[in-house]
């Protein structure tokens, strides 16, 4: 597991490597984008508590930029949001919960058979696979029985 402190000096020299610098308002998004999968709003709404000054519009770009240098993935699970994440490390999906939006991710070894697979007998170079699935957490399945 990386540490904030880790994190941070692998952000600050990303963002180094493409000219920018590691501002106050850059580092409060990537911060609240570590905290799980989230859409523009909410980062918005979590980074301006610790950054009065932020506007949307500075958030839109900023995760414009940093999904541009490979530091966050834009996620899309429904047509009306996307959501950011830190780029993994390591290849996950997740389970998309209807009832709340809970987000869960999880690792498979079968969809790396898969990808392996499908790459040797197409011949093609598989880059990257988004598996996400959809239904009920165990709290929104109680209340719909």
């Amino acid at each position: 597991m990386v540490t904030k402190e880790q994190a941070l000096k692998i952000d600050r020299k990303a963002l180094s490597s493409a000219g920018l610098r590691m501002t106050n308002q850059r580092a409060s998004i990537l911060e609240v984008i570590r905290q799980g999968h989230l859409d523009a709003d909410e980062v918005y709404r979590r980074a301006k508590d610790k950054q009065p000054r932020l506007s949307l519009s500075t958030v839109y770009r900023t995760l414009r930029r940093l999904k541009e240098l490979g530091l966050v993935d834009e996620l899309h699970f429904d047509e009306a949001h996307h959501h950011y994440e830190v780029k993994p490390s390591a290849e996950h999906h997740h389970l998309v919960c209807l009832g709340c939006g809970k987000i869960v991710e999880f690792e498979s070894k079968l969809s790396q058979r898969i990808k392996q697979g499908i790459a040797r007998k197409q011949g093609f170079e598989v880059t990257g696979v988004e598996v996400h699935m959809t239904g009920y957490c165990s709290k929104c399945r109680q209340r719909r029985e």
